[in-house]
């Protein structure tokens, strides 16, 4: 180490300190950029550390970024291909019987099953994303991903996620006025509204990914990096920035604080309005029939939720990147596979279409 040690710029004896301009074999790079290396040894206590610095030349030219995904094991990456791949071919198939069945059967032409199927859609672009990135870079063995395709999976991830959310939203607004106001629901919840609904849904999705994508396009890299994840995680990248992210972090968080905490209060708020309206119904078996057309909704905003509340806390825990890449299978893969089958599962109006849809097809 003494041997490598250039340029000794020594401080006042009071200090103890030596600080050492050097070049160290860890530091030695091929990939263009000039790295100077500030190494200080503290006399008494024999103690070194290095300080890297970058010159400000070429930080914008880092092009790729290196997914880590989850295991470098060659023995386990058949077994996550194969998982992978069957996820995403269920998930596919589920949502696209959804999206068929809906606009196949004119009974099924009502705001519910209107948002339903709009929700499907989003779940496949959600999903696809995603997965189709980590089984191509299990096939062939390249987990690159240049920065200007970082940044669209990033744009498509947040809006896909985002309509996700807003939509669970519109569908609880649509529960509490058909329990509420069911009257007035076909007056309320005219075709109008509807499209009204799904336009603004997508805007307010399209402006928080580009929000999102406008933070991470500012963050700048000393060298090519390497991301513990299977995609571009916002917060992964945060961590990896060469720059000040202080500022940053308190836009994300603001960001996505508006856009998570205004859906969740509006659902919040239209099943505290549909619990109360269901206990003032005297009979039994009407707050059961109340109750039952919330069920699938219900399961399906708890399964969105609370994956990625889980993910979220997780991650503030574990301190492990590995493992939050694991739990984020849940919410990214997962939830959008599931929701098919809740609904169908627990809709006979659903299942009812989706026989006459196999029958026709038979």
């Amino acid at each position: 180490m003494l041997s490598q040690l250039r340029n000794v710029a020594k401080f006042p004896s009071s200090v103890n300190t030596l600080f050492v301009k050097c070049m160290h074999p860890k530091y030695s790079h091929t990939d263009g950029f000039l790295y100077t290396c500030f190494c200080y040894v503290n006399c008494p206590l024999f103690s070194k550390s290095c300080l890297c610095s970058v010159e400000p030349d070429n930080l914008t030219d880092v092009l790729e970024f290196l997914l880590l995904g989850f295991s470098d094991d060659p023995e386990r990456q058949p077994l996550t291909f194969s998982l992978f791949l069957s996820m995403y071919v269920v998930t596919m198939l589920g949502n696209l019987l959804i999206i068929l069945a809906v606009s196949s059967d004119s009974h099924l032409h009502t705001p519910m099953y209107v948002f339903l199927s709009i929700l499907s859609v989003a779940d496949i672009g959600f999903t696809s994303t995603t997965v189709p990135k980590v089984i191509l870079d299990i096939q062939t063995h390249n987990r690159v991903i240049s920065h200007a395709g970082c940044l669209i999976q990033l744009s498509f991830f947040y809006l896909f996620g985002c309509l996700d959310s807003v939509l669970l939203t519109v569908m609880a607004y649509d529960r509490f006025v058909a329990i509420c106001y069911p009257l007035y629901y076909p007056v309320i919840m005219n075709p109008r509204l509807c499209r009204l609904l799904i336009l603004v849904s997508f805007l307010i999705s399209l402006l928080d990914s580009q929000l999102q994508c406008l933070i991470v396009s500012q963050l700048t890299f000393c060298t090519n990096v390497e991301i513990p994840h299977f995609f571009c995680d916002p917060p992964q990248l945060l961590k990896l920035s060469c720059n000040d992210t202080s500022t940053n972090k308190i836009f994300m968080y603001f960001i996505g604080g508006i856009f998570a905490g205004i859906p969740v209060s509006g659902i919040l708020f239209s099943y505290t309005q549909i619990l109360s309206s269901v206990l003032r119904v005297p009979s039994t078996g009407g707050k059961y029939k109340a109750l039952s057309t919330c069920g699938s909704h219900l399961s399906v905003v708890c399964l969105y939720y609370g994956t990625g509340l889980g993910v979220y806390l997780g991650s503030t825990v574990s301190h492990s990147s590995r493992k939050d890449a694991v739990a984020s299978v849940m919410y990214a893969v997962v939830a959008p596979m599931l929701n098919p089958f809740i609904y169908s599962l627990r809709n006979r109006d659903i299942k009812r279409a989706l026989q006459r849809l196999l029958n026709r097809t038979a």
